[in-house]
């Protein structure tokens, strides 16, 4: 018998083919996507309607590829004002149906809508009076005709060659998913501060969420010295402190001007000043930059940005400092 010709070794395969392979992917999944677009449509609504009236949360489910694709769309709505998790359907036959309360809302992810895992946690779904919401790549399967609302995400193809894997199906539930909770964002007045909050941590978190008062120096670290202080004891000062700067500040801690590494250096070229005897107010910056408190940290790096300054005294109402920050402050907290 004559053996059959041994394969071509896969790093042999041209590069025009793999290049081929995947613009072949992106056209399938993109005419997948345009597909989705009339079926914005009722079942859309109904749906949008029945996560906007839910008094719990939002419950993901879905076997496999649909599962992965769930717990994406369950993060989704969560940091962007929708409270959602995740429940595996096959622990949810085991004792995790009880993360499913009254005032939930479930939605369902199942390609062929007959998936078992699923379906067999739809009568417990019923029994609590919890909304279904499914979808599915299939409006007349089993879970789309038990669900209130339903979302079809069938496709023409799917983008692998064999049919097989889910690639053009999980594209376009994902992308209904991010159609979802954008739509419930929108008509929640869901805003930019909004979901600063849900994201700490992140660099819009921070922008919106870090104030002065959070990164600034204060009480004790604060570089300052009285109006009377010479140039030597402003500058023991700026290096005990080491901030760059200090502040003069009268009897009753209230801003007269801050001297700078910038202004000792202008002093330290005239030759003829006696920096143990000159008084630091006479040479001090008047009037300089401040800030309040209670102003955002992205916005003295703005202004620091903007004057070329590495350095601020932060004020009250009544101009006493209460509080020093400068650009590696900024830095440590990640604001800029």
């Amino acid at each position: 018998m004559n053996a059959l010709p041994a394969a071509a070794p896969a790093h042999d395969c041209p590069d025009r083919l793999l290049v081929d392979s995947a613009l072949a992917v992106i056209d399938t999944e993109a005419r997948a996507l345009e597909a989705l677009k009339p079926r914005v449509d009722g079942g859309f609504v109904a749906a949008c309607r029945l996560m906007l009236a839910c008094t719990g949360k939002v419950v993901l489910t879905g076997m496999g590829k649909s599962g992965h694709i769930a717990r994406k769309i369950a993060a989704t709505l969560a940091s962007t004002g929708t409270p959602a998790f995740y429940v595996h359907p096959g622990e949810a036959s085991h004792g995790d149906v009880g993360m499913i309360a009254r005032g939930d809302v479930v939605l369902a992810l199942s390609n062929s809508g007959e998936t078992d895992e699923v379906l067999m946690i739809v009568p417990i779904i019923k029994r609590l009076g919890v909304p279904l919401i499914a979808m599915t790549g299939r409006p007349q399967s089993t879970l789309a005709s038990h669900a209130d609302a339903h979302l079809d995400v069938s496709v023409p193809a799917e983008a692998c060659p064999l049919g097989l894997a889910p690639t053009s199906s999980t594209t376009a539930s994902l992308v209904m998913g991010d159609a979802l909770a954008v739509a419930l964002l929108e008509a929640r007045g869901f805003t930019e501060q909004d979901f600063a909050r849900s994201h700490p941590a992140g660099t819009l978190g921070r922008r919106l969420l870090l104030h002065i008062h959070d990164v600034m120096h204060t009480g004790e670290d604060i570089p300052r010295v009285r109006a009377e202080a010479t140039v030597t004891e402003a500058l023991v000062e700026m290096s005990r402190k080491r901030l760059g700067m200090t502040a003069i500040v009268d009897e009753d801690n209230r801003l007269l001007g801050v001297f700078t590494d910038g202004d000792l250096r202008r002093t330290l070229d005239d030759t003829q000043l006696d920096l143990r005897r000159t008084p630091v107010a006479s040479l001090m910056t008047l009037k300089p930059k401040t800030i309040r408190p209670d102003n955002l940290a992205v916005e003295a790096a703005h202004l620091m940005e903007s004057h070329k300054i590495s350095a601020l005294l932060v004020v009250d109402d009544d101009n006493r400092v209460v509080g020093a920050l400068n650009i590696h402050d900024l830095l440590r907290a990640r604001v800029v």
